[in-house]
């Protein structure tokens, strides 16, 4: 290195000081602070002036340790020269290998352009090679392929006769061939091999064809069924070179299986007809059982372990039934016996020891885990329309049953009798027989259902009572009015007496174990209200019967004659009372009953009583206890209506009648207090 470049590495030191200016702030404060250092120490020590003789001393000292210090730090500095001397070098020949690797760069990148220009001059020549090894493959499999057509043809002809994996074999070695002239054409695809795609789907066809019948076949042709099946389990394992789709033949089978079963079970609903439903269930109740064991004993040794065909055959009857009535709830609307009986088939009879719940019926079906095949809504929705349809029914049977006995009310005959003589009617025991056999045949569906047939049954028998009182009415209107004379009114009110009688009595049928105390408490109080009704109305003809007779027999007679017809025995009553000339101001002596006029008469009160005990004669014909409340009531009746106008002259009044017969107790104690 010359001296020029020596000079120009040296640190430049500015003038008036011994070292190189601060280039940063805290090498000016050091050295601000060793310079203070300096002076302090300076001034200590030459501080007395016997210490300024030994300033040469100081002075040689500091002068050596300056010396120390600058050949120090030219040490320093020389060894940092050379470090960046040795760099320099080193980067020098860094920068000369540089070059060299540019230069061989370049050379390189030159000769790679004029091969790129080689090798596009040989691209004809490679085509041509290619070419060449195609036609010579073509050449080596030409023999091969002449043969494809016949091969397609006679695959077609075995897939018509059924023989399923020969069909497969030979679709197999064609398919294999089109993978050996597939690679060396680069993909090309032959015209010759164009049949196989349609080849191919004629086979899956036919093994899904054989796999929808395998009921059928597994009785008739086994062999069919099991080529079928090991026609898809082997293509499942088919590998191949070429990026085709897999065929997927196992789960079209299985489909083909599931389809089978439905079109042969379930391929049409039950059209809309009195009874057809129950056919319908009934062949299903025979037939899926029969189809679980052909699947059991027949189909499941056919078929490979993995299809777990008594399970797939019971959950797919199980599901396509549920999607049959699922239609047929949404499109058709049921009756009451058709109601019935899917209720009864479905929580019954489909879980019963006849089909799901059969113990022939191994655990492979896995039924634990079957839907059910009526939802919660579908049950609600079938038990809402049978009440419905079930109380319109019960509505009509009743309202027949009153019509007819409120028809029987008219006859010229009195009421029919039992062997006891008591008045008898089938009426009761039909209206307790419709609700309570209703109530029955619910009982065999559930209890929820049976629960709202026994409400609905209470209800209706509350509004027949309702009707059958009102028609009680009616009856009695127009027969006082003269509209309907009745022969034979009174035995006909006493009739209905027994007729509510027999229902008291009858209707613990209705309440059953599981029925709630009090649940019969309205239809009782129908039936009390009924009974005082009767009463009142047997106790008005009565009172009518003597108002009547004693107006004929003591009335007031002002100019003309009084008109009087002897009504049947057993309508203690008159069917026409007419008079010509009557004094409208003469009010019924009934009405002060009894009277001074007709208690000072032996003879008149003779008669009443005569005609009170004919009256009575009926009550014989009368059940227990609702003579016994008859009695009551006319007792009742007697004492308030009477009690308060009877006065201690009348204690004495002659009925001696009375006492001696004995026959109508009570008649004395309306006229004797």
């Amino acid at each position: 290195m010359d001296s020029a470049a020596k000079d120009k590495m040296k640190p430049t030191i500015p003038p008036g000081s011994s070292c190189p200016g601060p280039e940063w702030p805290e090498q000016e404060r050091a050295e601000q602070l060793a310079r203070g250092a300096a002076l302090k120490w300076a001034s200590g020590i030459f501080y007395r002036p016997e210490q300024l003789a030994r300033l040469g001393q100081y002075r040689s000292r500091e002068v050596q340790r300056t010396c120390s210090l600058e050949a120090r730090i030219k040490s320093v500095v020389q060894s940092y020269l050379e470090g960046v001397k040795t760099g320099v070098r080193q980067l020098a020949q860094a920068l000369e290998a540089m070059q060299g690797v540019r230069e061989a760069l370049s050379q390189a990148h030159g000769l790679l352009r004029g091969m790129a220009e080689a090798a596009q001059t040989l691209e004809p020549l490679r085509e041509q090679v290619v070419q060449h090894k195609q036609l010579w493959a073509l050449s080596q499999l030409l023999p091969r392929l002449r043969a494809v057509p016949a091969a397609v043809a006679h695959t077609q002809t075995l897939i018509d006769a059924q023989r399923l994996l020969e069909a497969y074999v030979s679709l197999r070695e064609l398919e294999q061939l089109q993978e050996e002239t597939w690679a060396p054409l680069g993909g090309l695809e032959l015209p010759v091999f164009e049949g196989l795609g349609p080849l191919a789907e004629a086979l899956g066809q036919a093994v899904e064809a054989a796999a929808g019948a395998a009921g059928r076949l597994a009785r008739e042709d086994p062999a069919l069924l099991v080529a079928a099946v090991r026609v898809a389990e082997v293509d499942a394992g088919r590998t191949t070179s070429r990026e085709q789709a897999p065929r997927d033949w196992r789960q079209r089978c299985l489909r083909a299986l599931q389809e089978g079963l439905e079109r042969i079970h379930f391929g049409t609903l039950p059209q809309p007809g009195p009874g057809a439903l129950a056919e319908w269930l009934e062949a299903l109740r025979v037939a899926l059982p029969a189809e679980l064991a052909t699947a059991e004993a027949l189909v499941a040794p056919c078929c490979p372990p993995q299809y777990k065909v008594v399970q797939l055959w019971a959950h797919t009857l199980h599901s396509s039934l549920r999607r049959c009535l699922q239609q047929l709830l949404e499109r058709t609307e049921l009756g009451a016996a058709d109601t019935f009986t899917l209720l009864h088939w479905a929580l019954h009879v489909y879980l019963g020891p006849e089909m799901m719940g059969s113990l022939e019926l191994g655990p492979e079906a896995d039924v634990s885990h079957l839907e059910p095949l009526l939802t919660l809504e579908n049950v609600e929705q079938l038990e809402a329309t049978f009440v419905a349809e079930v109380q319109a029914s019960v509505t009509q049977w009743l309202q027949k049953a009153l019509d007819g006995e409120a028809a029987e009310w008219g006859r010229e005959q009195e009421p029919d009798t039992d062997p006891s003589g008591f008045y008898h009617s089938p009426m009761p025991a039909i209206v307790l027989q419709i609700l309570e056999e209703n109530i029955r045949v619910a009982s065999m569906v559930s209890e929820s259902l049976q629960q709202r047939v026994h409400d609905m049954a209470l209800s209706e028998l509350s509004a027949f009572l309702r009707s059958f009182s009102d028609a009680l009415i009616r009856f009695s209107r127009d027969h006082l009015r003269g509209e309907a004379m009745v022969p034979h009114y009174v035995p006909y009110l006493l009739a209905t007496l027994n007729h509510q009688s027999a229902l008291s009595s009858s209707l613990s049928v209705l309440q059953p174990d599981w029925v709630a105390p009090g649940a019969l408490a309205p239809v009782e109080a129908a039936l009390d209200e009924l009974q005082r009704r009767i009463c009142r109305l047997v106790l008005e003809a009565l009172l009518l019967e003597l108002q009547v007779r004693l107006q004929v027999e003591v009335g007031v007679r002002v100019g003309d004659t009084v008109y009087y017809e002897e009504s049947p025995r057993g309508m203690p009553g008159l069917n026409r009372l007419s008079s010509r000339v009557y004094d409208p101001c003469s009010q019924p002596l009934f009405a002060a009953l009894p009277s001074r006029q007709w208690l000072s008469s032996p003879e008149l009160l003779e008669g009443v009583c005569e005609r009170t005990a004919r009256f009575c004669q009926d009550f014989r014909h009368v059940r227990n206890p609702a003579v016994q409340v008859l009695w009551g009531e006319r007792l009742g009746r007697g004492e308030s209506t009477h009690g308060k106008g009877v006065q201690d002259p009348f204690d004495r009044a002659p009925c001696s009648c009375c006492w001696r017969r004995r026959s109508v107790p009570w008649c004395c104690s309306i006229y004797v207090r």
